[in-house]
């Protein structure tokens, strides 16, 4: 007969298991999709930096007043030096090599700024580590609390 915490164990190992294999499933593959959401107070800036396969289609919107955009995308990608804007921008751009795409946006206005960030990106190695560690915590976890069924610890 299994113990309560036992079954517990079991439930609770089972779910870290699942959410650990369901995360190494999306983000298995040459690119990861991204959605990002960024809001930029007034005289902040912001740097981002989207490490892009080749050929992997990326598009950014930013709505405020107005702001100063610098953009470098890897080989002969889109580059655009510090330039002001007013209102909105909507660039859509391919990176012709696999690289870093930097861009450092400047809220200059008197407004926050709103950015929408959709982008392909190569997966972050160590995401695929955190993802293997989840796993083992829930295979311990089980481990863990079968051990509660084979023989009761002094004091539980």
């Amino acid at each position: 007969m299994l113990s309560k915490r036992t079954i517990i164990g079991l439930i609770v190992g089972s779910i870290v298991i699942a959410l650990g294999g369901y995360s190494i499933i999306i983000h298995i593959g040459p690119t990861v999709d991204m959605d990002e959401y960024f809001l930029v107070v007034v005289g902040d800036s912001i740097p981002l930096t989207i490490p892009a396969p080749a050929n992997a289609p990326q598009s950014l919107i930013i709505t405020g007043n107005t702001f100063d955009l610098k953009l470098q995308s890897p080989g002969d990608g889109l580059q655009i030096p510090n330039t002001s804007y007013k209102n909105e921008l909507k660039l859509e751009w391919t990176p012709v090599e696999s690289g870093n795409t930097k861009i450092l946006i400047q809220n200059t206005g008197d407004s926050d700024l709103e950015i929408i960030a959709v982008t392909k990106q190569t997966p972050n190695p160590f995401g695929f580590t955190f993802d293997v560690m989840v796993l083992i915590t829930g295979i311990i976890i089980i481990g863990f609390s079968m051990g509660f069924t084979l023989r009761k610890p002094k004091g539980f």
